[in-house]
């Protein structure tokens, strides 16, 4: 639902752009946001670290697990050696003469028998040859061809408290991930912001170099009129033509330092930079400055910087690490089931048939002596614990050290804003009083220079002190945390 509501604020925001090309200060913000491609990469590390701590919650759970095997073997296993066999197989022949001269005796002793005998012995030799021959056949395990299959099944019992470690770990992740796109989302809407307030103090010194280059142009004039009546000399013309000139060198910088604002702008917002941008306070012939309060609470910032926020959760992830690298040390414990299949199989004498058998047990694995290898790891795992540690109180000495310093500029901003203000009233003033006295003749033309040289500071004066109230504002309040 985010990504369509984003998608569509960017296509209502480009129809309206086409449609007029003008932006307020949330529009910017949002384009910016919507347009940043390290934001993106910071939500994709996001998706990734949700997905790793899913992954991580399956360990908790059964892993099963299926093999499978064939192999081609160039000979046959044989339990029988060559001489077994072949005194199975010729079990008949080798057993004739036994058994004749037996024949023999019992003849002599029963006459009456011999017939039987005779025939007897004749049928037994191959019935003995050909029982030995199935006796050598079954032997024959016929492991040419071996087929081989398992199905396992094993959970884990005890893992030294490794499996939750892990898991917490990947949980710290995705919300140090979450923090570090805060971060950069504030760091984004810091930059539109000073680059929208560059571009709206520069118009508004384009204004004010334009009016004081009409100003200067209407003198040159008046005073080209006072020369050719003889009441002027030709050296306040050439005073007045420089001051001409150099005002408009300085509109030309001007223009030129807004349209790479502008650029820059669009670059941010992700427009085209050849668009053409109607800024919504930049024509404001005053711009507003509410009152901003300076108050603030160490607390706030501390709950609300997400800089902070990674640190310490950057923190439990080195505490959570000592245990993974003691849980390396320590007994585990998991149940393992199988069922596995053979072909040719043993469980029938050998048969070429699959078939299997299921076996359930318990596995232990205790670590008996590494020479301390464990006890190292461990006490290198706690040294970058404390880093951490060490990194987040230095981080909040930096965060208390910034804020108190931008509530400061915030006082020092409201000053200047106000003392910038008397300055261009009595600037106003003064530039009045200069015209009315070189209308009447009692005010040399280098006054009325320097009045309105002192005008154009006065004015410029306030603009950058109204600006610098803006900034200061938003400086405080990403030094707060609470830049949104």
């Amino acid at each position: 639902m985010k990504k369509v509501f984003i998608l569509t604020f960017l296509l209502s925001t480009t129809i309206l752009l086409q449609a007029q090309s003008i932006l307020s200060l949330d529009s910017c913000r949002a384009l910016a946001i919507a347009n940043n491609k390290e934001l993106l990469i910071g939500q994709e590390k996001i998706n990734a670290a949700h997905y790793q701590r899913k992954a991580a919650f399956t360990n908790y759970l059964p892993n099963i697990s299926g093999t499978g095997a064939y192999m081609r073997n160039q000979k046959e296993f044989s339990l029988l050696n060559d001489g077994q066999k072949g005194a199975l197989s010729g079990l008949g022949t080798s057993l004739s003469g036994p058994l004749e001269q037996a024949s023999q005796v019992i003849g002599q002793l029963h006459p009456e028998l011999a017939p039987l005998l005779s025939q007897l012995g004749g049928a037994m030799v191959p019935a003995l040859n050909e029982a030995g021959s199935s006796i050598v056949d079954a032997f024959r395990t016929d492991t040419r061809n071996v087929y081989a299959g398992a199905l396992t099944l094993t959970q884990p019992l005890y893992m030294g408290g490794k499996i939750r470690a892990y898991n917490k770990i990947t949980q710290y992740a995705e919300d140090l991930a979450r923090q570090q796109h805060n971060s950069g989302m504030q760091e984004v809407i810091l930059s539109t912001d000073q680059t929208y307030w560059q571009v709206v103090s520069l118009s508004g010194k384009k204004r004010l170099a334009e009016g004081y280059l009409k100003l200067l142009k209407k003198l040159d004039s008046d005073v080209e009129k006072m020369i050719n009546e003889g009441v002027a000399t030709k050296a306040d013309g050439l005073s007045v033509r420089v001051k001409v000139n150099e005002a408009e060198m300085t509109l030309t910088k001007i223009e030129d330092g807004l349209s790479l604002s502008k650029m820059l702008l669009c670059q941010l917002c992700g427009i085209d930079l050849t668009t053409s941008l109607t800024l919504a306070d930049e024509n404001l012939e005053d711009i507003p400055t509410p009152p901003v309060s300076s108050r603030f609470e160490l607390d706030q910032a501390y709950a609300n910087r997400p800089e902070l926020r990674s640190l310490e959760l950057a923190a439990k992830m080195y505490n959570q690490k000592i245990n993974v690298v003691r849980a390396e040390h320590l007994p585990s414990v998991a149940l393992m089931g199988n069922y596995m299949v053979t072909n040719p199989s043993a469980f029938n004498g050998f048969e070429n048939k699959f078939k299997g058998m299921w076996n359930v047990g318990i596995m232990l694995q205790l670590p008996i002596w590494h020479w301390g290898e464990g006890m190292y790891k461990v006490k290198a795992a706690k040294a970058e614990a404390r880093i951490a540690q060490y990194q987040v109180e230095d981080a909040k000495e930096k965060i208390e050290l910034q804020v108190s310093q931008s509530a400061f500029k915030v006082n020092e901003a409201a000053k200047k804003l106000a003392m910038a203000t008397k300055n261009m009233e009595k600037a106003d003033e003064n530039l009045r009083y200069a015209i009315l006295g070189f209308a009447e003749g009692v005010i040399a033309t280098s006054n009325v220079l320097e009045a309105q040289t002192a005008w154009l500071s006065a004015q410029s004066d306030k603009i950058d002190a109204q600006i610098d109230v803006k900034l200061t504002a938003i400086y405080l309040q990403k030094s707060l945390g609470t830049l949104k």
